[in-house]
């Protein structure tokens, strides 16, 4: 659907409610979107604290990240909704947390496993990944994926 086509009918539509439904819990279009927003945050936290068990696990951290990013782009519908949050943010500070989560939640994740630095640009270069993967509707290489990690998080 993504945000930009987002009103109270197609969202009561596509979950099979009543118009009414949505703008009763929903008033404005803004608190549907801040909603499924934060749906969406919340379903992040639940990813980072699966990935944080797989890294605690993980022998080798760079190929452990790249088959993340690899699964997140996968999911093209919620990658681009995640990406249409950050421009959202921009634009709406109120929204800004929820964008903020993902960068912060990412770097906490991996700062233990490759230090501050190494952290804020693989974290960088998964923003750039996904973009470049929603934009050319390409497939991520994993293994070249793993080696630019690797070059990121080898001081």
């Amino acid at each position: 659907m993504g945000i930009s086509r987002t009103t109270h009918r197609a969202v009561a539509a596509r979950a099979g409610l009543p118009l009414g439904a949505t703008t009763y819990y929903f008033p404005t279009l803004d608190d549907l979107i801040t909603a499924g927003l934060r749906l969406s945050a919340a379903d992040l936290q639940s990813d980072f604290q699966e990935w944080a068990g797989r890294l605690r696990e993980a022998s080798d951290i760079p190929a452990a990240v790249a088959a993340f990013i690899v699964e997140y782009v996968t999911d093209r519908q919620r990658a681009q909704l995640e990406c249409e949050l950050y421009v959202v943010a921009g634009r709406d500070p109120a929204l800004r947390p929820l964008a903020m989560a993902w960068l912060t939640g990412m770097r906490d994740l991996l700062e233990p496993h490759v230090g501050v630095d190494a952290a804020r640009d693989v974290v960088t270069f998964f923003d750039g990944v996904t973009l470049r993967a929603l934009i050319t509707g390409q497939e991520v290489d994993l293994q070249a994926l793993t080696s630019a990690i690797r070059r990121l998080t080898t001081p």
